[in-house]
């Protein structure tokens, strides 16, 4: 069943922006909705606009056009989400941004900066709540033995978890997670990948994922949106994917009806 619009997690319409100095388009007039519950992978050529669209999904892109709304609540292009509805958005970055010198506990841990108050968040105070969110991450990741270790001495698929587990303290109601597992290698990249839906579904949230990897994509997503050029050309489930439309998305020529370059 549909939810109602005002209730999806994700709904853009005429999503447009081009940064400061470039020709062409980031976002192309992009328009897509994600149900509560799915698993989403955005795949697509370098520089097809993913990236930027997850970023202005995440409240942190400046000066585009369009509307978007996420967990219900309009965006706006020149401000950034209250702290609230950010604490109901977890991101996974490429490059995991952790604390490297820090312990795998005090990484997860940091999680629950945004769901804490921001005088005990100064003081560096923590609740059992905080705690037993971070110790049910470290558990879903498999990684509750490596606790007391430091990041800088982890291998690049432990970091991973790492970072999927401190983006789990938090409880998100939606995951953005930008090429989750791009620096690591085919088999810890499906096992990673496969990780973070399945924790996701288990605990109800909406997974919008971007990746390079197509084949990857489609064994964990419920759906997949095609990027290139900044538009939407593919949206449907995995199975959809066939080689077929796979060419129409990689070839290496022009979209037809393409926008104009910026002026």
């Amino acid at each position: 069943m549909m939810n109602t619009p005002g209730l999806l997690p994700i709904l853009a319409t005429g999503l447009v922006h081009t940064y400061v100095g470039n020709r062409t388009w980031a976002l192309a007039g992009v328009d897509f909705a994600v149900e509560r519950g799915e698993v989403v992978a955005l795949v697509g050529p370098s520089g097809a606009g993913k990236s930027t669209l997850l970023t202005l999904l995440d409240g942190r892109l400046r000066g585009w056009h369009g509307a978007a709304s996420v967990l219900g609540l309009a965006l706006g292009p020149d401000r950034p989400p209250d702290r609230v509805r950010r604490a109901e958005v977890g991101f996974i970055f490429q490059e995991f941004a952790l604390v490297e010198r820090a312990s795998v506990w005090r990484n997860v841990l940091n999680g629950r900066l945004g769901r804490t108050d921001p005088l005990a968040s100064l003081l560096g105070r923590s609740t059992a709540a905080d705690y037993a969110a971070a110790e049910a991450a470290l558990l879903d990741t498999g990684i509750a033995e490596l606790r007391n270790r430091r990041v800088d001495r982890l291998s690049g698929g432990q970091r991973q978890r790492v970072a999927i587990a401190r983006c789990l303290a938090q409880e998100p109601k939606l995951i953005l997670a930008d090429e989750p597992v791009s620096n690591l290698d085919p088999l810890r990249s499906e096992r990673v990948l496969s990780l973070l839906a399945r924790t996701a579904r288990q605990r109800g949230s909406t997974l919008l994922f971007t990746s390079h990897q197509p084949e990857l994509a489609a064994l964990v997503a419920d759906r997949i949106v095609a990027m290139r050029d900044g538009r939407v050309v593919f949206d449907g489930p995995p199975e959809r994917l066939d080689p077929t439309e796979l060419d129409k998305i990689y070839r290496d020529e022009p979209l037809e009806h393409a926008p104009e370059p910026v002026p």
